[in-house]
């Protein structure tokens, strides 16, 4: 008589389903001492989720990286542009109080 087992197939599609639907999170630390003497520490944080999971959890880091994207790097350009912008006019604006200043002091002699 041969032995029945309820058997529950999952494939590796239904697992990865699953863990991208749900997200998943491992985290460690991993520590170097010496004589109880702690000399290095690294945290280790690791999230697997689908990407519309990780936007409703708050992770968005990915579109704000000018590395990872190019709207985020046409945006860090723009305000790199208007930053610029902004120093040029005050080193003129100081430029022209120097100068200015030294035509006040050369006609005052």
């Amino acid at each position: 008589m041969a032995v029945e087992h309820p058997m529950q197939s999952s494939t590796i599609v239904d697992v990865l389903e699953k863990i991208l639907d749900k997200g998943v999170v491992i985290a460690g630390d991993i520590r170097v001492g010496i004589a109880d003497v702690e000399l290095l520490t690294i945290k280790i944080r690791l999230i697997v989720a689908s990407v519309d999971k990780a936007k409703e959890i708050g992770m968005d880091w990915w579109e704000t990286d000018p590395y990872l994207s190019s709207k985020a790097s046409e945006n860090n350009t723009k305000e790199l542009e208007e930053e610029n912008k902004k120093l040029h006019e005050r080193l003129e604006s100081l430029e022209s109080k120097m100068s200015t200043n030294r035509l006040n002091t050369s006609e005052n002699q």
